[in-house]
């Protein structure tokens, strides 16, 4: 019966006869940032003229949209109770090898990070699916690798490769559809793609099964080594898109972008719902706690007086406090 209710969607984990006070407990956890994001947004736009024009939005769309592809890929290794630190690095290395292989055509500049930065992620897999090896540690060595990678084929930083901005690698980055950017029709396409995936899909069981009790899903006949081996090469095909479209809107591979962005694309996960212990999680979660963070970081910039400095501190006293409320929901549920 452990088995069975372990291989179950968050949607299907509540029984029918669930009290009110473990409906309204699922809620908060499920829901919770949504709401926090509506009052974010509701406060801003009475609080600032600026906030709600065409301008300001785009911006914050288009900047969300690489984050969001890259916490959609860590949404899925969370879920089955793993981390992976290396993301920023491969956002970075994706962007340069992007920049660099634009000069040989939109398929390269494409294929080229798709391919560099999914190995990465598939030797991250197997390193701690095959050997089991701790994600912390596998994915913190891919981290320094990648960055190694990086400064290797830029001269330590040195070079820059740009884009040819009338290329039509510029145009994925840079043209619009129906007034929005493109690399965020394309983050909203891979959302509702990854959805299906983790909710519909057999693999995505899994990767509940193998986040809510591995030894259990084990038992079933799940298999376990290739959903962890799938979700770590996923993480770093979404990065290394996430920085090849990121290249595509700055018409050049920048080195130093990436820096701590495996630790916001982790808060957004968990600020949506994500149980950084496995088992429970929402794709939909994951892009409400992305846009809640960029909403909060664009209101610090309005405000203006305020350092930049403070972005990082309003987004780890966000972070403490989910995870708090997290740990607090789920105690409740199991006493319910």
């Amino acid at each position: 019966m452990q088995a069975r209710e372990n291989t179950s969607s968050p949607a299907e984990e509540e029984p029918h006869g669930a009290t009110r006070a473990e409906r309204l407990s699922a809620l908060a956890q499920q829901h919770g940032a949504l709401v926090t994001l509506v009052l974010v947004v509701a406060v801003a736009s009475f609080g600032f003229d600026t906030f709600l024009t065409g301008d300001n939005l785009e911006n914050m769309a288009v900047s969300s949209a690489f984050l969001a592809v890259v916490a959609l890929g860590m949404t899925f290794v969370i879920v089955t109770g793993g981390i992976d630190l290396s993301v920023g690095s491969l956002f970075a290395l994706g962007g340069v090898l992007a920049a660099w292989g634009s000069q040989y055509g939109t398929p390269v500049a494409l294929l080229l990070p798709l391919a560099v930065c999914g190995l990465i992620g598939l030797v991250n897999g197997l390193l701690i699916a095959r050997a089991r090896l701790a994600p912390f540690i596998v994915t913190l060595a891919a981290m320094l690798a990648a960055r190694g990678i990086l400064l290797s084929i830029t001269d330590e930083g040195s070079t820059t490769y740009l884009v040819d901005e009338k290329s039509f690698f510029a145009r994925l980055g840079q043209d619009k559809l129906l007034g929005v950017g493109v690399p965020v029709w394309i983050t909203v396409a891979l959302f509702v793609l990854g959805a299906i995936v983790l909710r519909r899909s057999r693999f995505g069981q899994y990767v509940y099964a193998v986040g809510g009790n591995e030894d259990a899903a084990a038992l079933m006949g799940a298999p376990v080594a290739r959903t962890k081996i799938a979700v770590y090469t996923l993480s770093g095909l979404c990065a290394g898109l996430a920085g090849a479209l990121n290249a595509a809107w700055l018409v050049s591979g920048v080195t130093i972008l990436g820096t701590g962005m495996e630790l916001e694309a982790i808060s957004a996960v968990v600020i949506g719902g994500t149980l950084l212990t496995g088992g429970f999680g929402f794709i939909s979660g994951s892009l409400v706690g992305v846009l809640l963070l960029k909403v909060i970081q664009n209101v610090i910039n309005q405000i203006g007086s305020l350092d930049s400095a403070y972005q990082q501190v309003v987004s780890g006293s966000f972070l403490a406090v989910v995870v708090i409320a997290q740990t607090w929901l789920g105690r409740r549920r199991r006493m319910l």
